[in-house]
């Protein structure tokens, strides 16, 4: 199948949805397929740019930017990108092209128009990969309120799953909390998350200096740092566990609240918690091989599931994990089914601690972890599969290759 992959990042980005995605571009690939990634490229003088990646052709056009800006900037940079997608299309002769099918990934929710303009050009089937159940989350979290801009962006979501031929959601409760919004005619499935498992890349010196951290035993985040995080609790923990010179707190990455952690944490002298900034997704591996306990942060205020991508990089490379979750989410299953690590539940800072402690005082206990989470990656987060049953719900004969919602 000739296919074509809408998204709001890629690689070289270390977000995971960008490592997810050229995973699942490349496992396609290997499966015999066509593929081509179109993603916005911020800044550069051309209208666009193509680039070739492991036989995965990359169309990047020029977009304005929606990572690390304020939450307003994001929103009005969000709403324009799928016309500068789509603008891009026409320049670089994307659109004049025949597509078997049409894949796009959510967050962001703005770009269903692009799929539904694919699909209308090519009569083909759209898949909608949703990760998260934005605005709903945002509202859990604090973030907004039920108001206009809610009800603005619970159309566009809808508007989205109306394009969608098959949904496919990360996790299993999260069926039914997408179905209460898409059409009665969707179909929706579970979709695991997928990562693959990467050639160890060392940093230049060896090994990265981690500081005053270096010989302890390491909690290590890597990923987005945001409001859907919380990643507050981690510092409290932190501070409750100062006094313990044996343990360090490393967060790496980016995102709209790094700024603020990283003032915290000087204002109460955590000398515990070292920041390093963004790194190439590449070395991660060569990273995770000096720590010994991945994090999972996410605001146990959320009513949505969550399996996110950064827990199956702590698997993928045998850490165990300590994560932090709202009530009911079905992570906390995979982890104690599993026995990788240790799931908290609720907003227990107290909890939170006694489960790092048990991390941190059971070597053993962890290195098991750790084999249980290689084989949990290979089991159930598999490329391969993914790509399988992403190309199977395309290729489906058996249904209508416009979907309902596209009057």
């Amino acid at each position: 199948m000739k296919l074509l992959i809408v998204a709001d990042v890629y690689m070289p980005s270390t977000l995971s949805a960008a490592i997810e995605l050229r995973d699942l571009a490349t496992e396609m690939v290997a499966q015999g397929h066509d593929v081509t990634v179109l993603a916005p490229m911020v800044g550069g003088l051309r209208p666009f740019a193509v680039e070739q990646d492991e036989h995965v052709r990359i169309v990047r056009v020029r977009a304005p930017r929606t990572k690390d800006v304020n939450l307003i900037r994001r929103a009005l940079a969000e709403i324009c990108l799928p016309f500068a997608l789509l603008r891009g299309m026409r320049l670089s002769g994307l659109k004049g092209e025949h597509w078997d099918g049409v894949v796009w990934y959510s967050p962001t929710i703005f770009l269903g128009l692009v799929a539904r303009c694919v699909k209308r050009w090519n009569q083909c089937r759209g898949y909608l990969i949703v990760r998260d159940l934005f605005p709903d989350w945002a509202v859990d979290a604090g973030v907004m309120r039920k108001g206009f801009a809610y009800r603005f962006f619970k159309a566009v979501e809808r508007f989205q799953y109306r394009v969608a031929d098959v949904i496919g959601v990360q996790t299993p409760a999260n069926v039914a909390l997408v179905a209460r919004d898409a059409p009665s005619s969707a179909e929706i499935e579970v979709l695991y998350n997928w990562m693959r498992m990467a050639e160890v890349v060392k940093p230049e010196s060896g090994k990265f200096d981690l500081g005053n951290l270096e010989g302890r035993t390491l909690f290590v985040y890597a990923g987005n740092m945001g409001k859907a995080q919380d990643m507050d609790a981690f510092l409290e923990l932190a501070a409750r566990l100062r006094s313990r010179l044996d343990l360090g707190f490393l967060f790496v990455g980016r995102g709209s609240e790094v700024s603020r952690l990283q003032q915290k944490a000087g204002k109460r002298e955590l000398t515990n918690v070292r920041f390093m900034s963004e790194i190439d997704s590449a070395l991660i591996p060569a990273l995770f091989e000096q720590c010994h306990v991945g994090i999972v942060a996410l605001d146990p205020r959320h009513k949505t599931h969550n399996i996110p991508g950064k827990f199956m990089a702590y698997a993928r490379n045998g850490l165990p994990v300590l994560a932090r979750i709202n009530p009911g989410n079905d992570l906390a299953h995979v982890i104690r089914d599993n026995n990788v690590g240790y799931g908290v539940e609720g907003d227990s800072i107290t909890d939170l601690q006694i489960a790092a402690e048990r991390l941190a005082d059971h070597a053993a206990a962890r290195i098991e972890m750790g084999k249980a989470g290689r084989k949990l990656a290979d089991r159930l987060f598999s490329p391969a599969a993914a790509a399988k049953q992403v190309v199977r719900a395309l290729a489906r004969a058996d249904s209508k290759p416009i979907s309902a919602g596209d009057d």
